[in-house]
């Protein structure tokens, strides 16, 4: 029985060419030379849009699984080779910036808008942006839209801005408060909650809280609630009403947004809610 194993291992092992053999050592594979990344580079942009370092990124985990297969082989110099490449990688991601296929500032402006489509803050997209390496400035030219002026960085001066379209119509304000609205109407609360989730003092509270006590409190939905709005709203057996504005308070402070446009967002009715949020669609 052991002797069969054996056997069996060693034809396993065998070469198919019919020479019977055995294989030599697993074949190194060949290092991805500047033509093989170049070709790599285009065939992800032509699927994805990126930025110039999350091209590089995307190079630089080809040349590491190169690497991994390499060293498992028990290749030499393996490493260095891969600290070669890397250079090369970044002078790619650089060639596909000059040629224009790369363009951090349409990048920015195209994933910002869809990201406020779907509800995230200026916060959350300023550190979605910052998390790919659109650069600051930038970022700050993005957040503005057309509200913005020239780059604020001489470093940046070099890039092609162009006209943004990004906020057309709206204010930076007016962006982030129908942000804040697709929000609401995904997690079906302010304007968008069900009758039974609202009652008769729900509004006033939200009002009188944001000019009163929203200033110096803190963003904690499991806090009870203070205040004269509050106090109002256990009086008249809200309880229930004033936890879900707190819970609603939560949901839009986790997702980065100021207590200023929470406060606008919970106190809308659903007529202005969906008026604000056609203009959002009718500029995307």
């Amino acid at each position: 029985m052991i002797r069969a194993r054996s056997l069996g291992r060693q034809a396993r092992r065998k070469a198919v060419s019919g020479s019977g053999e055995l294989a030599g050592p697993a074949a190194v594979p060949p290092a991805p030379d500047r033509a093989a990344l170049r070709e790599a580079a285009l065939a992800h942009l032509a699927r994805f849009g990126t930025t110039r370092q999350g091209l590089e990124q995307v190079l630089l985990r080809r040349v590491a699984r190169w690497r991994a297969q390499a060293q498992a082989a028990g290749a030499d110099g393996a490493g260095e080779q891969a600290q070669a490449l890397a250079v090369v990688c970044a002078e790619i991601a650089q060639d596909m910036v000059r040629l224009g296929a790369v363009d951090d500032a349409a990048f920015a402006h195209a994933r910002a808008r869809r990201l406020v489509r779907t509800g995230r803050s200026s916060r959350a997209i300023e550190v979605h942006l910052a998390a790919r390496g659109v650069a600051a400035p930038i970022r700050a030219q993005v957040m503005l839209g057309d509200e913005a002026e020239s780059p604020p960085d001489e470093a940046v001066r070099g890039q092609e801005y162009g006209e943004s379209d990004y906020g057309r119509g709206l204010s930076a304000a007016e962006r982030e408060l129908c942000a804040g609205l697709v929000l609401a109407r995904k997690r079906r609360f302010g304007p968008f909650g069900s009758p039974a989730q609202e009652g008769p003092d729900t509004e006033g509270a939200v009002e009188s809280e944001s000019a009163e006590d929203w200033a110096a409190g803190e963003w904690d939905e499991d806090v009870p609630p203070k205040g004269p709005a509050a106090r109002r709203t256990m009086r008249g057996g809200r309880r229930a009403d004033a936890r879900g504005v707190h819970r609603a308070l939560g949901v839009l402070a986790r997702a980065g947004f100021a207590r200023d446009t929470a406060a606008r967002v919970l106190e809308m009715t659903r007529e202005e809610a969906d008026e604000w949020l056609e203009r959002l669609k009718a500029e995307s």
